[in-house]
């Protein structure tokens, strides 16, 4: 019988902000023990650990750039030796292309990075660890998708992440598959969700965000945080190859 989450451990890929952050903090109240990974936010990780250590919860950080491929893997084989094996994985980390630097690249250069981080780093991951879960008899995996995948969004912003996260969702569904009965996999996919980019927003964006919203309001990333924590309990064990929307109420079909 699979061991309560009291007694597992979680990983959370780009867990030092923003949705990452959020879910890392939701799963050490649910009874999380918590693995944090940052690609170069040492101190935001180690705030995220001790938010999920107040709970009484353990916590253990974890470096790699989940855009090189060796070193996804080494990520998986360090989690599995050091924390034991994991009863769940929840791919958050992805690539800001609206909030940094990278947000004046050309279109084609930004596409590039997000197809090696959030795509390949999804698909080799989740791969990897749903092996490893499947041997051991259990395990849920989440993704993270993008709700207009199914609409599509103007601009250049808009055709990468529905060239990204549309693969994203489609791999999770097939990963799904692949790994039932014993591994449970899951695409979350938010919507405008209020992380970095959503606080500096224009007021027209503002608007946007939530008047397309049938709650009218911003998500929160505690919204996403807290449908994740739902996918991964016990309610939800007759869940897989879904792919769940946390937008408000946005039509997206």
């Amino acid at each position: 019988m699979p061991a309560e989450p009291t007694e597992r451990w979680a990983m959370v890929t780009g867990a030092s902000s923003g949705i990452g952050r959020a879910t890392a903090t939701r799963l050490g109240k649910l009874g999380w023990n918590v693995a944090i990974h940052h690609r170069q936010s040492a101190t935001l990780a180690e705030e995220v650990a001790g938010l999920v250590e107040q709970f009484g919860r353990k916590a253990k950080v974890f470096q790699a750039d989940l855009g090189d491929a060796d070193a996804v893997h080494t990520l998986v084989e360090r989690a599995w030796s050091d924390v034991g094996p994991l009863g769940a994985w929840v791919h958050c980390a992805g690539v800001d292309l609206l909030t940094t630097p990278e947000a004046r690249w050309p279109a084609e250069k930004k596409l590039e990075l997000a197809l090696r981080v959030d795509l390949m780093g999804t698909f080799l991951a989740c791969r990897d660890v749903g092996d490893r879960m499947r041997r051991q008899g259990n395990g849920v995996i989440v993704t993270i998708g993008w709700d207009q995948v199914a609409t599509g969004m103007d601009g250049d912003s808009g055709q990468i992440f529905a060239a990204v996260k549309g693969g994203v969702t489609a791999f999770s569904r097939s990963l799904a598959k692949s790994l039932a009965p014993e591994v449970r996999v899951l695409c979350v996919a938010p919507g405008w969700i209020k992380t970095a980019w959503g606080d500096g927003a224009s007021s027209a964006w503002q608007r946007r965000a939530a008047e397309e919203a049938l709650l009218k309001r911003w998500g929160l990333p505690e919204d996403v945080a807290n449908t994740i924590g739902f996918v991964l309990s016990d309610d939800a064990s007759f869940l897989t190859g879904q792919t769940i929307n946390v937008n408000g109420g946005v039509v997206t079909t």
